[in-house]
């Protein structure tokens, strides 16, 4: 294949691949998610009226359950098989666990104290797994399960493109994130866990994986996208930038420290400006277009991330002849761009639903304020 042509090492494409019980596990999640995604679609077109809104939300939270689940048996798999510690693997667990959790109670019933409850079990989840995380790189054990090592990369260079990338990123999260007025309340945690956790356990169901780190998967930017529409790009970027730290876990291809932002959390930050058209008015009546563009402006961000790690932390890897700029921009191109464009067709298909919208809309649109009681009553002539 083309991909496998750029490439020294030949990529892994998974939805053919069933050589192993863990990747016998991963074709028949990924085709079972395909399955589900085509049955969920035919129903929602099908399916009308009052029944049609019930409908969305418990399929909502049936694929928050589905996700979680598929996150944990292929964590399981790899655990079992592949020999991610159990340093990563308890509290990942742990955190996808008390997703599933929280998105029950949250059907089960809306409120403050559900709010609060989800909020606490998955921000300790999470806190507990980047804890853990810190202490599983400070082993040495991650160097050591790649076999990687910094004393080829170009540490200045890449200093310097970590350090404008990260400019550039709040440049663009504050410029377009100004009608972003509410900070941070239990709602909005409550959802970014959600949407984190879909995200990392969609990244489990890769079409392909690429041999010096990256894959395409099914979507799996799409949670992220819908958080960064439905409560903007600050909010959206942080919760880009949770995402990329937990990334990290699952591809551990780290040499450097400006190279582990550019790869991880500056990449899926960028992500977060997917929301960056949600409020152009001109285009109101077309979410589907709001979306697609802000999908792109987050895709061509990430691909710009990943292009300037691998000209100058993965150079060692070009074949020989090949400019380093080239064997970067091609290595990233093969799956940087397939990727976010099933995202963006994906969510485009979501936002083409006007139910879905206007549920997302709730949340992105400013309430007007209420009227002062002064100005309300008439205020009797004098005598």
């Amino acid at each position: 294949m083309l991909l496998n042509s750029l490439l020294a090492d030949p990529a892994e494409w998974y939805p053919i691949l069933f050589d192993s019980p863990m990747n016998i596990a991963r074709g028949v999640c990924f085709w079972a998610t395909i399955a589900l995604a085509l049955a969920f679609l035919v129903c929602a077109l099908l399916i009308r009226g009052e029944k049609r809104a019930p409908f969305l939300k418990a399929s909502l939270i049936f694929f928050v359950v589905y996700a979680c689940a598929v996150g944990i048996t292929l964590l399981t798999f790899t655990f079992l098989e592949d020999g991610i510690t159990l340093t990563l693997f308890a509290p990942l667990v742990s955190l996808i666990g008390a997703i599933a959790v929280s998105a029950v109670l949250l059907f089960i019933k809306r409120c403050a104290v559900t709010y609060a409850i989800s909020g606490v079990l998955i921000a300790g989840a999470l806190v507990a797994s980047l804890v853990c995380m810190g202490i599983y790189y400070e082993s040495g054990e991650a160097a050591d399960m790649n076999g990687t090592t910094n004393d080829e990369v170009e540490s200045v260079a890449l200093y310097i493109s970590a350090a404008v990338a990260i400019v550039a990123v709040l440049a663009a999260t504050f410029l377009t994130g100004k009608g972003d007025k509410k900070g941070f309340d239990t709602k909005a945690i409550s959802y970014a866990a959600v949407c984190i956790a879909m995200s990392f356990a969609l990244s489990y169901l890769r079409i392909v994986k690429m041999p010096q780190g990256g894959s395409i998967t099914i979507a799996s930017l799409v949670p992220l996208m819908i958080y960064s529409y439905m409560f903007g790009t600050r909010k959206g970027v942080f919760a880009g930038f949770i995402y990329g730290i937990l990334q990290a876990f699952q591809d551990p291809y780290i040499l450097h420290p400006a190279q582990f932002l550019l790869d991880y959390p500056l990449a899926f930050m960028c992500i977060g400006l997917a929301g960056c058209f949600a409020k152009v008015k001109a285009l109101d009546k077309a979410p589907q277009v709001q979306i697609a563009l802000g999908g792109v402006v987050a895709g061509l961000s990430r691909f710009v991330m990943h292009f300037l790690s691998g000209m100058f932390a993965f150079g060692m890897w070009a074949p020989e002849g090949q400019p380093v700029w080239l064997y970067s921009l091609t290595y990233q191109a093969g799956y940087v761009l397939p990727d976010i464009a099933i995202a963006i067709v994906a969510a485009a298909i979501l936002f083409s639903s006007k139910a879905f919208v206007k549920q997302v809309r709730r949340f992105n649109t400013a309430k007007p304020a209420a009227q002062p009681a002064a100005q309300e009553q008439a205020v009797p002539p004098q005598a």
